[in-house]
């Protein structure tokens, strides 16, 4: 624990505002170490079990992690809002390959689509005109199947994870487990810490979740299976078509699970889909704009078995309502648009080069990164924290593997959107020299 904070309280809920209150403030950081149940306890004069309760809650909200011999934690991005960036910023002059974003320079420009979509607009809307557009869900439809997605049913929500959220919620409940990939999407992990879910970690190589790990997975109990369909974050794996032939046949007739498919890359990945929708009874295939077309666009095309589709679109009325009519017809303008396809084309080209160019000047130094889609590259590491500096004092931050594990080995994901073709010589030249360094830190008194 952080050695200018002190957890005050008395009973189970002043302690668990205490520890809250520390983290709001940042005196209590992503990953500091919180007392012992029964040292805290004798220092705050309660009992045991009243401080069990608070770390139990907090636990339950996804603020604090259980760490086996290392003790109770700060999870590395509690869901409550600080006044400290938890992850340091980079070093001043320091090339930031740690955000897992596109490249903004790819992107397409929205102004002439919204300057075309003025005369839409001019009539103002009203409530009886909102929710899903027909002609949107129309051609999410004809996208979809033409990607061997079934596609009777679908709905909108605010982007990916917002899509997920609403699935997790509609169909678990707090302490339900969730299958989910092992390195995975450090956002989609906190999700379902956020939501009191018990994730249980499936291994993942380059053709996507392993058969064997998701196979432990059902049998532990797991009520929900989230399977990333390419450009998987950090590892930019893609789910094969041999792989996914496998997994359909393990899933199959299995009432009791709820299988999640995330296609966040869409049309900027590279490589065919091989879709695991309809395996099980009840699933759904979410598919988002923001990697290929803009981080502000919040929306994703949800499509799944009636029931399913259903429960999310239901829960979204009691809620949020709907998206945007005018966010819906902008994404339908750059779906529409030959010139908007054509860019996105090449932007999924220039990654696959960057990424390719990193992999070969990796393996020309003896290692082995692995990223066959997507816009990232995870290299395997013996130790994060000290490649993770030696990277920065050479001037480049790239992202620790932690935010990304429960038990997979350590790693560094590696954003490829900032890099440069000179780059990459020196970024490998980085990178091998941080994870294997030639002389031993010299340490002095």
């Amino acid at each position: 624990m952080s050695a200018h904070y002190q957890v005050s309280g008395g009973t189970a809920a002043e302690i668990s505002a205490s520890v809250e209150s520390g983290i709001r403030s940042g005196e209590l950081s992503a990953g500091a170490a919180l007392p012992p149940v029964r040292a805290l306890a004798a220092e705050l004069a309660v009992s045991p079990a009243t401080v069990a309760r608070a770390y139990q809650e907090l636990s339950r909200r996804g603020l604090l992690a259980t760490a086996g011999r290392h003790g109770t934690r700060v999870r590395p991005r509690p869901p409550v809002a600080t006044r400290r960036a938890l992850r340091p910023s980079p070093a001043l002059g320091a090339r930031d390959l740690s955000r897992g974003e596109p490249d903004t320079r790819l992107l397409p420009p929205l102004g002439p689509y919204l300057a075309a979509l003025a005369a839409e607009f001019a009539t103002p809307v009203g409530y009886a005109s909102v929710g899903v557009l027909p002609e949107l869900a129309d051609a999410a439809r004809e996208r979809l199947a033409a990607d061997g997605v079934p596609a009777d049913d679908v709905t909108v929500t605010g982007g990916a994870l917002d899509g997920i959220e609403r699935l997790l919620a509609a169909h678990l409940r707090p302490g339900d487990a969730v299958a989910v990939e092992d390195p995975g999407w450090a956002n989609l992990l906190d999700l379902v810490a956020a939501l009191g879910l018990r994730p249980i970690g499936v291994p993942v190589d380059d053709d996507g979740p392993v058969e064997a790990g998701v196979r432990a997975a059902l049998a532990a109990g797991a009520r929900a299976l989230v399977v990333t369909s390419r450009a998987q974050n950090p590892t930019g794996a893609a789910v094969s078509a041999d792989r996914a032939a496998a997994l359909r046949a393990l899933l199959a007739g299995r009432d009791d699970l709820l299988l999640i498919e995330d296609d966040h890359a869409a049309e900027l990945a590279r490589v065919p889909l091989h879709p695991l929708a309809g395996a099980t009874p009840t699933w759904a295939f979410v598919r988002s704009v923001s990697k290929p077309y803009g981080p502000d666009l919040r929306l994703a095309v949800l499509a799944g078995d009636e029931a399913t589709v259903a429960r999310v679109a239901g829960r979204a009325q009691v809620g949020a309502g709907w998206v945007s009519t005018v966010l819906q017809r902008l994404v339908l303008a750059l779906w529409r648009d030959p010139a908007t396809a054509a860019l996105v084309d090449r932007a999924g080209e220039s990654y696959e080069r960057r990424r390719g160019d990193l992999l070969a000047a990796l393996a020309a130094h003896g290692l082995t990164g692995h990223g066959r889609t997507g816009i990232n590259v995870w290299l395997p590491v013996p130790d994060e924290t000290s490649a993770i500096t030696a990277l920065r004092d050479a001037g480049w931050a790239v992202a620790p593997g932690a935010l990304f594990r429960i038990a997979a080995e350590p790693g560094l994901r590696i954003t490829v959107g900032p890099l440069t073709t000179a780059d990459i010589p020196m970024l490998a030249a980085a990178l091998t020299t941080a994870t294997h360094p030639t002389h031993p830190p010299t340490f002095t008194a």
